[in-house]
């Protein structure tokens, strides 16, 4: 298959590629998504085939209104004002399906499904241009770094999927937060941008933060993605540290090793640019910048190991570290 490169030029075409039934990354602020019609069951098993995607992790439904999600869930009031508050943006909610309403192959054969509305032109006018919600899980290979550029849905996806619309390098740089809707108690399955104390703040009520560097047991379905597989992780070996552990680790580093840390503490390791990546000043920054950085190091083959700075557990670093984790195997320099 030849994969089109596209621009936010070519919205009709693409909206027309997903109306054929085939598959297409789109941009939104965090990631980029593979786009696939949503109530075509033949167009998102063609998703599962790209990424190697096993079968039952479910896929997000992604809109261009909320009017979209009134045919396939029940919105409780409580969702509503979420969505009032948050969208667009990067809240995943997590609703009960009407029945018969949404295929089992989105659902990974739950009840629930979840609905984003992403903050991003090109991405609404793509999904108004299909005409149906598409589905829009990381347009990476399963397992892999998140792409955060459209060079790196280029380096999967080529010759796997119709096209890509590159609208340049993605503004967060981390999925969504998904929040579960459809339980007695909200609760939190994935972190990211949105934060617990924004969510608790917006609906008045305590919410649960279930997340978890470990995946779920192996007989269970998991509600949202980036639960129960291996996931954001280069080849190469990726190490945490801690930022008070960064000159002992200076002092074992190897020729071929690397380190993705924050400017202030590539200052103070004394690190040339071939050692480093920069992560930034900001929880922001570091959060854009991972799976960029884990991205170029997995492609450089002299490279075998990347030590990365964990971050302060507040706000978007929270999210930051989740990723982190599970693309290092929970493994942490030690002294």
């Amino acid at each position: 298959m030849k994969t089109e490169l596209l621009t936010s030029k070519d919205i009709q075409h693409a909206g027309g590629l997903l109306k054929a039934g085939e598959v297409v990354a789109f941009p939104t602020e965090t990631v980029y998504g593979l786009g696939a019609d949503a109530t075509n069951e033949l167009a998102v098993k063609k998703v599962f085939t790209a990424k190697g995607r096993p079968a039952d992790n479910p896929l997000i439904m992604t809109v261009a209104d909320v009017q979209q999600l009134d045919a396939f869930v029940v919105i409780s009031e409580a969702a509503q004002h979420l969505m009032a508050v948050f969208w667009p943006g990067s809240l995943t909610i997590i609703l009960p399906t009407k029945p018969g309403k949404v295929s089992m192959i989105v659902t990974g054969g739950l009840q629930t499904v979840a609905f984003r509305l992403p903050d991003n032109d090109v991405a609404r006018a793509v999904i108004r241009a299909a005409g149906v919600p598409i589905v829009g899980p990381s347009a990476n290979t399963s397992g892999k770094p998140s792409p955060t550029t459209a060079q790196h849905v280029w380096h999967d996806m080529n010759g796997k999927i119709a096209a890509i619309i590159d609208d340049g390098p993605t503004q967060i740089g981390v999925e969504s937060t998904v929040v579960d809707m459809s339980s007695k108690v909200p609760t939190i399955l994935r972190p990211g941008a949105v934060t617990q104390q924004q969510l608790q703040d917006t609906l008045g009520v305590t919410v649960i933060d279930a997340t978890s560097t470990k995946s779920v047991a192996s007989d269970v379905i998991p509600k949202a993605p980036g639960m129960k597989y291996r996931h954001y992780a280069p080849d190469k070996k990726v190490i945490m540290f801690d930022r008070l552990d960064a000159l002992d680790l200076k002092r074992i580093l190897q020729s071929n090793d690397v380190v993705m840390a924050q400017d202030t503490t590539i200052a103070v390791m004394q690190l040339s640019l071939e050692q480093s990546w920069s992560l930034g000043e900001t929880l922001e920054n570091a959060t854009e910048q991972l799976f960029a950085g884990l991205r170029f190091y997995d492609d450089e083959e002299q490279i075998t190991t990347i030590y990365v700075e964990k971050m302060s557990p507040i706000g978007i670093g929270k999210a930051f570290n989740n990723r982190l984790a599970k693309s290092a195997g929970n493994q942490e320099f030690s002294i």
